[in-house]
C-alpha cells in the first residue's frame, strides 16, 4: 500500500511521543511527573458536567447544523462582547470539532498549493503541519527573547515575498506562554491587510492571559482587525480538552465556503458537547474559570522560582497560557538529550524544543504547569536532583 506524500511529510508531535514513553514507565510501576502535555488538570466546570448528564438522558441526539448550534454561536458572540468589548455577529462564529478542526477549515478555505505562509519560530507544530498538508510553503521566522518569542512587524516585512499569502500568529504562544504586544500585532495585521493577505490568529490561550493593572482582560485581535480569522477552543480556559470542541470567527465572506467545507469534512461538531458547552457561559462557570486562571498564575510563580533556584533560566517569563520555555544550553545537553535523560533518570516528562521549530530546537525545553501544585513541586525537586548530577 502506497502512503501519500502528505502523510510521509508530517513529522511526529514529540510532546505526544514523550507522553507515550512516560506511559510505558508508569506501566512498569514508576511515578512519572507529566509536565509535557498542555492539558489542564481541572476538567470542565461543574455546571458543564451537569449539563452533559442532563442532555445524555436517552433523548435522540441528531446532527446539528454544520456551523454549530445557533444558541452556542450566539453565546460565543456574547462572550466576545462581555469579556473583550468586541461586537461579533453570531453568523461569523463557526463551532468546530476542536480548534484543530477550525484551523483545518480555515486553511482549506484560504490556502492554495505553492502559497507562502509566514509563521514564527518557535510555534505550535500542528499549525504549520496542517498548513503544509494543503500544499503551502511555510517560512519560519526566528523569534527571539528580544521580541518575547513573537513575530514583530519588522521581521514580517523583511520576510515578505511576492508568494506570501498569509501570516499565522498565536498569542499567547505555545510553547512560550508569551503574548504579542498589541501594537505589534496591530502593525502586522495592517501590513498584511495592505498586501491583501489573510491573518490567522490563534487565541486559544487568550483568556488565560494576565489582566492589566486595571483588571481588564487582554484584547482580542478582533478589536483592531475585524477581518482576522480567529481560532479558539473550549479546551484550555474551560478545561475541556477531550471534548474536542472549538470555534473560529471569520469574515462574513468566508462563511459560505467554511460551511461547505465543514459539511464535507466533519458534518458537525459533537452535538452533546455543544449542548453542554452552553453552560460554559453562565456566571457560575465563568467564576470557576477565573478562579482557575488565578491558580495557574500561582503555579507559574512556583515554577519560575523553582527553575531559577535549580539553574534553568527562563529568557522571557510567560504572561499567559500554562507553559514555561526554559534554556538548557548551559547544561551541555541538547534539549532532546535533556528531555530523554530527565524522563529516564528523574521520571519527569517534558517537551524538547525540536517540536516547535528550528531556531530554539536544540537549546530550549517546554514545561507545562497545567499539572497540580503537588506534582509541580515534585517535578521541580526531581529536576533539581537531576541537574546536580550534571555538574
Amino acid at each position: 500500500m502506497r502512503i501519500s506524500q502528505r502523510a510521509r511529510a508530517v513529522a511526529p508531535f514529540f510532546a505526544m511521543e514523550f507522553g507515550k514513553h512516560a506511559a510505558m514507565l508508569e506501566s512498569q510501576g514508576h511515578h512519572v511527573v507529566k509536565l509535557s502535555i498542555g492539558e489542564p488538570d481541572f476538567g470542565a466546570p461543574p455546571a458543564v458536567l451537569n449539563a452533559l448528564r442532563e442532555v445524555m438522558d436517552g433523548r435522540p441526539m441528531p446532527y446539528t447544523a454544520a456551523l454549530g448550534l445557533p444558541e452556542l454561536r450566539q453565546a460565543i458572540a456574547r462572550f466576545y462582547r462581555n469579556e473583550h468589548g468586541v461586537e461579533v455577529d453570531p453568523s461569523r462564529v463557526i463551532v468546530t470539532a476542536g480548534a484543530s478542526a477550525a484551523l483545518v477549515l480555515a486553511t482549506a478555505a484560504l490556502v492554495n498549493p505553492g502559497d507562502e505562509v509566514l509563521i514564527g519560530d518557535p510555534s505550535y507544530p500542528c499549525n504549520r503541519q496542517i498548513v503544509e498538508s494543503f500544499g503551502a510553503h511555510v517560512t519560519l521566522i526566528p523569534a527571539t527573547a528580544e521580541t518575547r518569542f513573537q513575530l514583530d512587524a519588522a521581521s514580517v516585512k523583511q520576510s515578505w515575498t511576492d508568494r506570501t499569502r498569509g501570516v499565522m500568529i498565536a498569542t499567547p504562544s505555545n510553547p512560550t506562554g508569551t503574548s504579542a504586544p498589541a501594537d505589534e500585532l496591530a502593525a502586522i495585521s495592517e501590513l498584511a491587510r495592505e498586501r491583501d493577505a489573510w491573518r490567522i490568529v490563534d487565541e486559544i490561550y487568550l483568556n488565560l492571559s494576565d489582566h492589566d493593572d486595571q483588571g481588564r482582560p487582554p484584547r482580542s485581535v478582533l478589536s483592531f482587525d475585524p477581518d482576522a480569522i480567529v481560532i479558539n477552543s473550549f479546551s484550555k480556559y474551560f478545561g475541556m480538552t477531550g471534548w474536542r470542541l472549538g470555534w473560529c470567527v471569520v469574515p462574513e465572506i468566508l462563511v459560505p465556503a467554511m460551511e461547505r467545507l465543514a459539511q464535507n469534512y466533519f458534518l458537525c461538531a459533537s452535538a452533546p458537547a455543544q449542548h453542554a458547552a452552553l453552560a460554559c457561559f453562565s456566571a457560575e462557570s465563568l467564576a470557576v474559570c477565573e478562579a482557575r486562571r488565578a491558580e495557574l498564575a500561582e503555579r507559574r510563580a512556583l515554577v519560575l522560582e523553582g527553575l531559577a533556584r535549580i539553574g534553568l533560566p527562563v529568557p522571557v517569563p510567560p504572561d499567559g497560557a500554562f507553559y514555561v520555555y526554559f534554556d538548557v544550553s548551559r547544561t551541555g545537553l541538547t534539549s532532546w538529550q535533556f528531555c530523554e535523560r530527565a524522563l529516564q533518570e528523574a521520571h519527569v516528562a517534558l517537551t524538547p524544543g525540536r517540536d516547535f521549530g528550528v531556531h530554539t530546537a536544540e537549546t530550549h525545553v517546554r514545561l507545562s504547569y497545567a499539572a497540580s501544585t503537588d506534582e509541580l513541586r515534585e517535578g521541580i525537586d526531581r529536576l533539581g536532583r537531576f541537574m546536580a548530577t550534571l555538574r
